[in-house]
């Protein structure tokens, strides 16, 4: 079987940059305490009237770009997102429209910020076993309209953004996804959630005046699930491969959380100068981090041939999981 490669990338971010002094303005916070306590000093947000798929199709067509080709020639479209246009139907749908990808089966998927991981997963099963050569993963996130902007906790964190890839068969020189491993435990459901607007609880007066709506999280309890299941599972990838730390070359992490990078990291002995870091600038983004950062690294030189890449990214659920690329 023929693994598959990463033929092109691509991002978006909106034009609007919020910074922490902003926030300021808005919430009881300082760029001081922000900045301390996640690494962010700004994010975007997107445009009144800017959806969804508007993001996902500029990252979209940045990416098929790269790659020579064209949206006729896709076989599949995956999107990963909790953050779609509208609840039905799936957001990868109206993508394929708007792209005029007809040929293309499309679909989305609910996995938060591991979304693009298990994107990527599925793309590579299907070119894996023949059934696809040309497969559109793309992760966007519109949360701006998810988060409570009263609670400090949680609105600093999140912005707006898309980052697509563009997926083939490789060329059987070893380069391309080498293995792919995800893991979830609902166990953990509750330490980040969406809990109102669902079967459970039905969108009403009520669950709109407590803010149910809106992303809830323990971030203490998110912080010590994320330190102990990423390590272990990028070790897992390691030896499945036959691979040490030692042979990666570059790490491209879901970046949630300075603290969780830099501890995770810490843990496996890889210096942070190997990991592109742009949390910085974007905040959490959610299913388009990991594809938005592949597509800088990309773009600035860094991704050399024969390079080996880890991703890690962990999510809601709890889900996460790891992949081994060579570049």
């Amino acid at each position: 079987m023929t693994n598959a490669q990463i033929l092109g990338t691509g991002s978006y971010a909106p034009k609007r940059i919020l910074t922490n002094h902003e926030l300021a303005e808005l919430v009881d916070t300082t760029d001081a305490w922000i900045t301390e306590r996640t690494g962010i000093k700004a994010r975007r947000i997107a445009a009144e009237g800017e959806v969804t798929s508007d993001m996902a199709i500029i990252a979209a067509r940045h990416a098929l770009a790269m790659s020579g080709t064209k949206a006729e020639d896709l076989d599949m479209i995956i999107t990963a997102t909790i953050s779609p246009d509208m609840p039905l139907p799936a957001c990868a749908v109206i993508i394929q429209a708007k792209l005029g990808a007809w040929r293309a089966f499309a679909f989305d998927i609910s996995a938060a910020c591991a979304g693009s991981l298990y994107a990527l997963t599925i793309a590579d099963q299907f070119i894996r076993n023949g059934r696809a050569r040309r497969v559109l993963v793309i992760g966007v996130e519109l949360l701006s309209r998810l988060v409570d902007w009263n609670d400090r906790n949680t609105c600093v964190l999140f912005g707006d953004a898309a980052g697509a890839l563009v997926v083939g068969p490789g060329q059987g020189d070893g380069r391309g996804l080498l293995t792919t491993h995800l893991h979830s435990d609902g166990r953990a459901a509750g330490i980040l959630s969406i809990p109102g607007g669902g079967s459970q609880h039905p969108q009403s007066a009520e669950v709109l005046a407590r803010g149910m709506d809106k992303i809830a999280m323990n971030g203490r309890e998110i912080y010590k699930f994320a330190v102990r299941a990423l390590p272990e599972v990028i070790l897992e990838a390691l030896d499945a491969n036959g691979l040490s730390v030692a042979d990666i070359d570059h790490i491209v992490p879901h970046q949630a959380n300075a603290r969780i990078v830099e501890s995770v990291l810490e843990r496996l002995g890889i210096p942070l100068q190997k990991c592109w870091l742009n949390l910085d600038r974007y905040g959490n983004t959610s299913s388009a981090s990991l594809p938005i950062s592949l597509d800088e690294a990309n773009r600035a030189g860094r991704l050399k041939p024969g390079d080996l890449i880890a991703m890690m990214a962990i999510g809601a659920g709890m889900t996460w999981g790891s992949a081994l690329m060579r570049w």
